[in-house]
């Protein structure tokens, strides 16, 4: 296992929820993470965000960890979730609530 990858599979399994983005979760570079960015703080769960852009191993190493060709990427309890597009239609179905519930994963108060 290259450093970098050693240092992606931490990362994965030491986060509860942890998304690979352009950019941090206050400034995100592109309008995927920024929507990704969104959904996880409107649905409250604490989440630790990578920048890829600050090392082009990371940015490369995330695609390749996963065989997944984007970013963002969303990994919850050491396990991909997807990119924004998944993300996106499993917040909308309700599905992501149900899997950060299922894990354990407490999101804030929702105030109406």
């Amino acid at each position: 296992m290259s450093d970098i990858n050693a240092w992606i599979d931490n990362a994965v399994k030491t986060n509860d929820v942890v998304v690979f983005m352009k950019g941090t979760p206050n400034a995100p570079q592109c309008g995927f993470s920024g929507q990704v960015v969104q959904i996880l703080d409107y649905v409250g769960v604490p989440y630790q965000g990578v920048n890829v852009l600050e090392d082009d191993q990371i940015r490369q190493g995330i695609k390749d960890y996963t065989n997944w060709p984007t970013v963002p990427q969303l990994y919850v309890k050491g396990e991909f979730v997807g990119g924004c597009d998944i993300v996106r239609e499993m917040f909308q179905s309700g599905e992501l609530q149900s899997m950060f519930a299922e894990k354990g994963l407490v999101a804030k108060e929702q105030t109406a």
